[in-house]
């Protein structure tokens, strides 16, 4: 099974997916961004995520995506793709998984994480990666999650796929890592039943 998982950043896919891996190690996570950026070092010089969307031109841009949608779309098992639906670009978004990408990935579900946006600005400002984030409001937030939503609808479409809306607005967590445990348990079921299926 392939599965696309999408929230903005910060939301907390790297302690979800984390969680899937210790219990499903077989499961194999890739991070998109990190299949472009071993792409774009190999065709551009580039060294840092950041640098790929100011550095390249847009058509190489769009060249280096479909280049990482194949090299994923040949791994075989059970994939979970850790990517984003839709890429804060200059006060607009650019769509992170356009036809022509999902056409290659293949997908068979996508899982949307939303959350209340005040949990993602406290999870940002625990993270301690080098990554460079732009400061977001709640309101930011709360649209960068709405474009996500439509977008992942828009790739499920093109992609004749499920999507799954995990919203964890209302649902204060009771202790640390509450969603992504329930985030990680909804992915494994649902990688379990599909391979029950076949």
């Amino acid at each position: 099974m392939k599965i696309v998982l999408v929230a903005v950043p910060g939301a907390g896919k790297s302690t979800t997916l984390g969680l899937v891996k210790q219990r499903m190690p077989d499961v194999f996570i890739v991070n998109y961004g990190d299949v472009m950026l071993d792409i774009a070092k190999r065709m551009y010089g580039i060294t840092h995520r950041d640098e790929m969307r100011r550095r390249i031109p847009v058509d190489e841009y769009r060249k280096v995506q479909e280049l990482a949608a194949e090299e994923i779309s040949k791994m075989q098992g059970d994939v979970i793709i850790d990517t984003h639906a839709s890429i804060r670009v200059q006060g607009g978004f650019y769509p992170g998984l356009p036809d022509r990408i999902i056409a290659k990935l293949r997908p068979d579900a996508i899982i949307l994480l939303e959350f209340n946006p005040r949990d993602i600005i406290e999870r940002r400002s625990k993270d301690e990666s080098l990554r460079v984030r732009e400061a977001e409001g709640e309101a930011e937030i709360e649209m960068h999650q709405l474009a996500n939503r439509y977008y992942a609808f828009a790739a499920a479409n093109a992609g004749e796929c499920s999507v799954y809306v995990l919203d964890y607005r209302n649902k204060p967590q009771s202790k640390p890592f509450e969603h992504a445990e329930a985030s990680a348990d909804f992915i494994i079921n649902l990688l379990n039943a599909n391979r029950k299926l076949h």
